[in-house]
């Protein structure tokens, strides 16, 4: 694409928008018209096909994580280009592409997304695989290739095994040759984590005693916890001597500060906290990863779980199935 701006003349003036005005419950994610936003340099316009709905966002829409109102949440879709600023060489008007970077809220018929932030999406994969891949099949990839890099017979635990990040995470786990304890809630969501390839499959209830018992006592190399509050002292109950904790959610709340002692109590621990951000620092790394999962979806290695798809205005509704485990894989909104 050339250096100059493409922004045709026949796009729509406006855009429908799920936001909130203020801190509060589902009842404060409402639709608005808001301005088309137009594409700065190095920045293209998305018509949005869909949207990945993502835990952060109830943290951000109830004023856990402080945002500015009024508020559009998400990062996170897929669609098609319709118009370009400046500079943008690597997209093309009309080309499908997904991200998880976006520069407004995803919670729209329209979103901008920096170029370089943004990837081509193959056409052996649909609009609503594309939105639902990103943050969770990221986050799965960072956590077992970078975070704690899982060598082929080590035994893991993770929990949530029926969400979005759990099923592809036990994937990519099975895939590397690990094996796989998990843990969930209910008979149902076991039966999930079971047809992703977990090994063992424990309820929470006790569940650090139950992993003592499957590894004779050694316990696990890693825990992969994306609960928090609830587990956190479970996870570290299961861990093997110099065992790693890697934290990577909270969606029972936070984590209490930890004694660095208790770490050395326990057997040498480490412990970490990744964010995805951390694991996207350049095109070389978004590449590597995007193809890496694009690669295992379009040959059937990985299978993606849309649990959900929701109509944009009714966001409250999947935030609120979200917050209250009612959710098995990815949520999605359609405008």
């Amino acid at each position: 694409m050339n250096e100059q701006s493409v922004f045709p003349e026949d796009l729509p003036d406006r855009a429908r928008v799920v936001h909130a005005e203020q801190a509060g419950g589902t009842e404060v994610l409402v639709e608005a018209q808001v301005s088309l936003p137009e594409p700065g340099p190095n920045q293209v316009l998305v018509e949005t096909a869909a949207t990945g709905v993502n835990f952060i966002e109830t943290y951000q829409r109830s004023g856990v994580y402080p945002v500015e109102y009024p508020f559009t949440p998400g990062t996170e879709g897929a669609g098609r280009v319709i118009a370009a600023g400046e500079g943008v060489e690597s997209l093309s008007i009309g080309q499908r592409v997904t991200t998880l970077e976006a520069s407004t809220g995803t919670y729209a018929s329209h979103f901008l997304v920096d170029a370089g932030k943004a990837v081509g999406v193959p056409d052996e994969v649909t609009d609503e695989q594309a939105a639902a891949l990103p943050l969770q099949g990221i986050t799965a990839h960072y956590l077992v290739n970078s975070t704690y890099r899982v060598s082929p017979g080590e035994t893991v635990l993770t929990h949530a095994g029926a969400g979005g990040v759990g099923q592809i995470l036990t994937q990519l786990l099975k895939a590397k040759g690990a094996r796989v304890i998990t843990t969930c809630s209910t008979e149902e969501k076991a039966q999930i984590a079971q047809a992703a390839g977990a090994d063992y499959v424990l309820g929470y209830e006790n569940f650090a005693e139950r992993v003592r018992e499957i590894t004779k006592g050694e316990g696990v190399a890693a825990v992969f916890d994306g609960v928090g509050k609830d587990t956190y002292l479970g996870s570290l109950d299961s861990l093997a001597i110099r065992g790693m904790f890697v934290l990577y959610g909270g969606a029972s709340g936070q984590v209490p500060a930890l004694d660095p002692q208790e770490l050395n109590r326990r057997g040498g621990l480490y412990v970490t906290r990744p964010a995805t951000h951390w694991y996207l620092r350049n095109a070389e790394e978004r590449s590597w990863r995007y193809a890496e999962l694009f690669s295992a979806l379009t040959s059937g290695e990985l299978k993606l779980s849309i649990g959900a798809s929701y109509p944009l205005t009714e966001a409250g509704r999947a935030h609120d199935d979200l917050e209250n485990r009612r959710t098995t894989g990815k949520l999605l909104l359609k405008p």
